[in-house]
């Protein structure tokens, strides 16, 4: 029997309504007793801060409708209380719309269908939806209480056991368990960026620093002027809308095909925008597909047979000898056959069976042999300038080829780049890029890039298992899956919906987007920013105005979050260290936990009862913790942070 019992949830956004949830439905199962929930937010409960409903709607999710879920589908034995999918709650509005739905959040869900891309506002509206559906169905005996505050310490009473939660607002809430479940918290910056504000505020200049885009103030980015963006991930998009539709300007359509279908009209309001990656191209677009994972490709290699033997390993596995090679196996295969299927005409008759053969051979490790002998194989059967070229498709203005086979030279560019003579040319070079994959985006299941990089997606998922089995070594963590793959896999299979890429050639076809080149160097010089690329013989781009369009680093040890701040000097919690190849120690970005259900490891290494980790802060035991839950879940990883929840709270009630 449950006696009584308070629980604090410090985080009431997405995860820290999920433990609501699961303690919900598990309760619901039981005869406990008394059951207080308390949620600490200075937010909104279920959308939290990220997905805050009265946001811009040009900031759109990174899935489709029908992938992310609240409310789990699988994988949990005690059924939910109430609530379900995003895609089922969308079609639902359509008939009986909820009486919390603005007039924008209407319309928007009249034109989207299941494979589009809902605005972060629309989800959040959706969060907002389940939570308040969790407590109209609250079992007997449960209160749910929300605290609009932030909370800045977790004691610990060593005597009667159980926690005092400090709130800011100077308040205390006794609780027997708490779940920090704290999501994106701001981060201390860098020494390279510290430099960079301090000299923006001596010389007068603008300096945005990584945050939450719907907390950025656009508005101080004067029009006309050049505005330097560092980052061409996710958030670059971001910017560029708030910066181009946010202030008036619109796209037409062209009736051109894809890469070409848009037409960019100014309002005369926008600034110069100049962006900057190392890589010196965005994100590729994710490809036009009716699923999450592409429905024709089938891991053959990274399949659950060579999951499990990996796994039987222990801690022993490495991704570099013992994963890279199945999944890069299965990507090569993806490739050839939509080739094959799509172009017969680039390929000869012989070029399957053979390749077939070759790939299950050589299974224990890519060793430049074995590469040599695909290459010769794909140079017999498949069109010049046809062959796969992996990291060609990361670092697409890289001038030297590496290995077609192999992913030669995994940090940064190969040592001879591309040049270019004027920022015409190079803005030339990156509007060709774009153009073809937005064309290739649009062909789906029909462009053999983007099926490669499809498989790389899928394998990523069966990756992100493995992680949370802890099953490949700390020196293969550090150097290898975190050290190149990571970087390279985001950039390719992390991107934006295919209308941000289109949007963004007719930007540059428009004259309202450039670029500054790979390996970009930024400065204050002169009293201005400056951007300049040792690939560009230009002079450096000068502007008043320099925006970082990242996330504030997901470091607990680096975090500026006062709760975190303290629990780290309080020793209640500890980063995790690892073990490089070198034998030397590092310290990593999350914190020390034990297995599911994660609770936090003190400074002494003893494991803190009732103390329980969700989210972001597990980035040293899981890989890929951002994303959401997925409705049908193709994957085990799809439903981890259910399972997680899930843990925690038969762990809480138990």
């Amino acid at each position: 029997m449950l006696g009584r019992t308070d629980g604090g949830n410090c985080g009431a956004g997405p995860r820290g309504t999920s433990v609501v949830e699961r303690l919900l439905a598990r309760r619901a199962q039981s005869e406990g007793g008394e059951l207080h929930i308390h949620l600490i937010d200075p937010f909104a409960p279920g959308a939290g801060h990220v997905w805050r409903t009265e946001q811009s709607r040009l900031y759109l999710m990174n899935t489709q409708s029908f992938f992310p879920t609240l409310i789990p589908d699988q994988g949990v034995d005690a059924p939910p209380v109430a609530g379900c999918t995003f895609n089922q709650w969308r079609a639902a509005q359509l008939d009986t719309p909820w009486p919390g739905l603005s007039e924008g959040d209407q319309q928007e869900l009249a034109a989207l269908a299941a494979n589009n891309f809902p605005s972060r506002a629309i989800y959040g509206r959706y969060l907002s939806w389940c939570f308040e559906q969790l407590r109209e169905n609250l079992p007997a005996g449960v209160t749910l209480v929300n605290h609009a505050t932030e909370a800045k310490r977790v004691v610990r009473d060593r005597t009667q056991g159980g926690f005092d939660v400090v709130l800011l607002d100077g308040g205390t809430l006794r609780a027997d368990q708490v779940v920090l479940a704290l999501g994106h918290v701001e981060s201390k910056l860098s020494p390279a960026q510290r430099g960079l504000r301090d000299d923006a505020r001596q010389h007068g200049l603008t300096y945005l620093p990584p945050a939450v885009p719907n907390d950025v103030d656009w508005d101080q980015l004067p029009a006309g002027e050049t505005v330097l963006v560092r980052g061409m991930g996710l958030n670059f998009f971001d910017v560029l809308g708030q910066l181009t539709e946010g202030r008036g300007g619109r796209f037409e359509d062209t009736g051109r095909p894809a890469g070409e279908a848009l037409r960019y009209v100014a309002s005369g309001r926008e600034p110069v925008i100049v962006g900057a990656s190392r890589r010196g191209t965005p994100y590729r677009a994710k490809a036009e597909l009716a699923a999450y994972y592409p429905q024709s490709i089938t891991l053959r290699f990274l399949g659950e047979d060579a999951v499990a033997a990996i796994r039987a390993m222990g801690a022993t596995a490495g991704f570099d000898h013992d994963i890279w090679p199945l999944l890069h196996r299965d990507t090569i295969w993806a490739y050839y056959t939509t080739l094959a299927r799509t172009r017969p005409e680039l390929v000869t008759p012989e070029l399957l069976p053979e390749l077939d053969a070759m790939l299950h051979t050589g299974l224990d490790g890519g060793s430049p042999a074995w590469e040599q002998e695909l290459a010769e194989l794909l140079g017999r059967h498949v069109q010049h300038g046809h062959v796969l070229d992996l990291p060609g498709l990361a670092r697409p203005l890289a001038g030297q080829k590496a290995s077609d086979a192999g992913l030669a030279d995994r940090g940064g560019l190969p040592s001879a780049g591309r040049h270019f003579a004027t920022h015409e040319q190079l803005d030339a070079a990156v509007l060709e890029y774009l153009v073809a994959d937005a064309a290739g985006s649009a062909l789906g299941e029909d462009d053999p890039v983007k099926m490669a990089i499809g498989a790389l997606n899928a394998g990523r998922a069966i990756v992100k298992s493995l992680v949370a089995d802890r099953g490949i070594t700390q020196a293969s963590w550090l150097g290898e899956l975190r050290g190149w793959f990571e970087g390279f896999v985001e950039g390719l299979a992390s991107g934006p919906p295919a209308i941000r890429v289109e949007q963004l050639a007719a930007l540059v076809r428009a004259g309202v987007v450039h670029f500054t080149g790979p390996d970009p160097v930024f400065r204050v010089q002169h009293g201005v920013f400056t951007a300049s690329s040792p690939w560009v013989a230009d002079i450096p781009w000068e502007a008043r105005h320099l925006i970082e369009a990242l996330a504030p680093s997901n470091n607990a040890q680096n975090s500026a979050s006062p709760l975190l701040q303290n629990l780290l000097a309080d020793g209640i919690v500890r980063p995790r260290m690892m073990m490089a190849s070198d034998g030397g120690p590092v310290v990593t970005s999350g914190l020390d936990v034990t297995a599911p259900p994660y609770r936090p490891v003190d400074g002494i290494g003893v494991p803190v009862e009732g103390l329980y980790v969700l989210g972001l802060q597990l980035s040293s035991t899981q890989w890929g913790t951002a994303i959401a839950a997925e409705a049908s879940a193709k994957y085990r990883s799809g439903y981890r942070t259910v399972l997680d929840a899930d843990a925690i709270a038969a762990a809480i009630l138990d």
